[in-house]
Formats: structure tokens, sequence, C-alpha cells
């Protein structure tokens, strides 16, 4: 049974997204950052330590860059559409819409 989804469309939006969550990465870096040396203010209360500790936590799941999540779960998501994707299937596709889908005579 051919497949009626274009996986050159699912790899281009998969890229699409990828360029987001890049663009995305550089400010949540610096939230880490920020994050990290607020969690060391003198005296600060430990509820409010914690709610730092969380900040930095749902940011390493996101973008990555901890020993648990060294990826994040961003790329992985990303990855994992990539992967899903049957092999060759992309570029027969970008050759098709390349060259037409007559075939050749020669």
């Amino acid at each position: 049974m051919p497949i009626r989804w274009s996986a050159l469309k699912v790899s281009e939006a998969a890229g699409m997204i990828e360029e987001y969550v890049n663009q995305a990465a550089e400010p949540l870096e610096q939230a880490r950052i920020v994050a990290r040396k607020a969690r060391k203010i003198d005296n600060l209360p430990q509820y409010v330590e914690q709610d730092f500790a969380r900040l930095i936590g749902e940011i390493d799941r996101a973008i990555g860059g901890s020993q648990w999540e060294p990826v994040g779960r961003l790329k992985a998501g990303i990855q994992s559409v990539r992967e899903s994707l049957p092999d060759g299937l992309v570029e027969d596709e970008r050759k098709r819409l390349e060259y037409g889908s007559q075939q050749a005579l020669v």
C-alpha cells in the first residue's frame, strides 16, 4: 500500500521545529544560569530555593545539558520523528519533485 502522506513535508517540518528549538536554547541556557545563581542567594528560604531547582530541572528536561537529560526532550522528540520516517523515502520524494514523476525512456 502506498504512503499517502509526504515524508518530505514531515522532514521539513522537523527541520523548522529544530531551528526554533535551537533559537530558544540560548535564552533558556541564560535562564538556567540565573536560576543557579539565584539558588545561592544568602538566607534564601528553602521553599523558594526548591522553586528555582524545579525551574532548572524543567529547563534541563526541555533542552538537555544535565547528566540526567544530556539531549533534552525537545531534540529527542525531533530525532524520533526523523527516525520514524522510512529509509530513503525523503530522498526519493525530493528526487521525484526535482525531476518529475514520469519515468525516463532512456
